[in-house]
């Protein structure tokens, strides 16, 4: 099975039991802590990707590293899937619960990215724009790319919009090679 299917499965019961009693938000700041520790730590990836250190190990330091910094009801969850020997797939649990919080909350997830930090202004605008596009209200992330040249690449869930001067650079350089 693979692990977006098994994600999916841990996430959606954490979700509907995190509703039912009443600690959604809490929840999901700790999944947004947990996904963003996944990302940043390299040693703690290895140790959830190791097949030489046992599952109850792993659920020890598991336990460990998050008792007092999460709520129980997560603690709890995290331990259950360590000791379903799920613990490689803990990134991808907790990145499917933001997504299936997004989704019930009717928000849009939306990475911009451009040469320079936005202001104000044209976050604004950006927000817009995927409001337009998605009828929901959308959670904007900022990137800074400087080959990018200028413009901007706007990406939706698995669609991209790009106006970026690298990205039309691109496009005339298949156009002249395909005229030949």
């Amino acid at each position: 099975m693979s692990d977006a299917r098994i994600a999916k499965r841990y996430a959606r019961p954490i979700l509907e039991l995190a509703i039912e009693q009443n600690q959604l938000e809490k929840v999901k700041a700790d999944m947004e802590m947990l996904a963003d520790l996944c990302k940043n730590n390299r040693d703690l990836l290895n140790l959830l990707k190791s097949p030489i250190i046992p599952h109850l190990r792993k659920a020890t330091a598991l336990n460990a590293v998050f008792k007092g910094k999460v709520t129980d009801m997560t603690l709890i969850a995290i331990d259950m899937i360590a000791r379903k020997s799920r613990e490689g797939v803990l990134p991808e649990i907790a990145n499917q619960f933001i997504e299936m919080y997004n989704e019930k909350m009717g928000y849009q997830q939306a990475s911009v990215t451009t040469t320079f930090a936005l202001d104000a202004g044209l976050k604004k605008a950006f927000e817009g724009v995927v409001e337009e596009i998605t009828n929901k209200k959308a959670v904007l992330t900022e990137k800074i790319d400087a080959e990018l040249i200028g413009g901007f690449t706007l990406r939706l869930g698995d669609r991209q919009i790009d106006e970026s001067v690298s990205g039309m650079l691109k496009e005339l350089k298949i156009k002249f090679t395909n005229d030949k």
